[in-house]
């Protein structure tokens, strides 16, 4: 059985993102820059229509309208990681949590390494709220779209919208 996989590309304060999927599910959330920089591929078809839920969200999301996503998501990963993402969910809106807490709630607090990697390859970022991992220092540390983008979608949590012009380079 051959799974077509769609994709749309939509404009966002942070840019022009991919998004993807089967046409139920929301598979990929793809940045236009980063080292989470995705296009869509050859074979994939061009559709607006199975994402006009997740576009609504997103919108009310970069409007500050909207908390916490309800869409139908498959990313695909190991257990851990699926473990990791779906910890991610659980982060609260507006708060940050450094890697070992993330490792610390999954019950392998000496995990916060291979969180961090799990992290990073988040296929649903801001969706899935992998911003919302900081370094125990509270420095922002490294991030698929790039770090004025997580220093955008964190500001935009905590409610002090800045453009991403303003941003000074971290």
């Amino acid at each position: 059985m051959n799974m077509s996989t769609y994709y749309h590309y939509h404009n966002t304060a942070i840019g022009n993102l991919l998004l993807a999927g089967d046409g139920d599910y929301l598979s990929l959330l793809g940045f236009p820059s980063g080292k989470m920089q995705r296009r869509h591929e050859s074979d994939w078809i061009e559709d607006a229509a199975p994402f006009k839920q997740v576009c609504s969200q997103l919108d009310a999301y970069f409007a500050m309208e909207l908390r916490e996503f309800n869409l139908s998501l498959m990313p695909k990963g190991t257990a851990f990681q699926e473990g990791v993402w779906q910890a991610l969910t659980e982060i609260p809106y507006g708060e940050t949590w450094s890697y070992g807490q993330l490792a610390a709630h999954i019950g392998k607090p000496n995990a916060s390494r291979a969180v961090g990697a799990a992290n990073g390859i988040n296929p649903i970022p801001v969706i899935i709220p992998c911003h919302r991992v900081i370094g125990i220092s509270g420095k922002l540390t490294g991030f698929g779209g790039g770090l004025k983008t997580k220093q955008y979608l964190l500001a935009l949590e905590s409610e002090e919208p800045i453009s991403c012009f303003e941003l000074s380079s971290a």
